[in-house]
């Protein structure tokens, strides 16, 4: 099972005790794909993964790579998370709007 998904959402940054993380809240339709993809998997498996997770293969511009989405407020919400590596390699800032695609693994 592999679903694509498209959206443009805008960089938000977040400031934890840990540091300051930048990410993308995806809601919506998207979140209700993201949603129904972890269920199904849950019941191929027969488990969750740990925080309620998905696998993604995602990509901004040119820079693709493989990470995890995680639900927020009981799904209706998924966060992806944008390293600084990915921040650095397609010169984004906080605010700037981001086409993201996310292959659901």
């Amino acid at each position: 099972m592999s679903d694509t998904i498209t959206c443009t959402l805008p960089l938000r940054q977040w400031r934890g005790e840990r540091g300051t993380y930048h990410l993308v809240t995806i809601t919506g339709e998207e979140a209700e794909a993201i949603a129904m993809h972890e269920r199904l998997a849950r019941l191929e498996v027969g488990s969750r993964r740990g925080f309620g997770s998905v696998k993604v293969m995602a990509r901004i511009g040119g820079t693709r790579w493989k990470t995890s989405v995680f639900p927020q407020n009981r799904k209706s919400e998924w966060v992806l998370l944008v390293s600084k590596k990915v921040m650095k390699a397609e010169d984004l800032a906080e605010g700037d709007p981001l086409t993201v695609e996310l292959q659901l693994l």
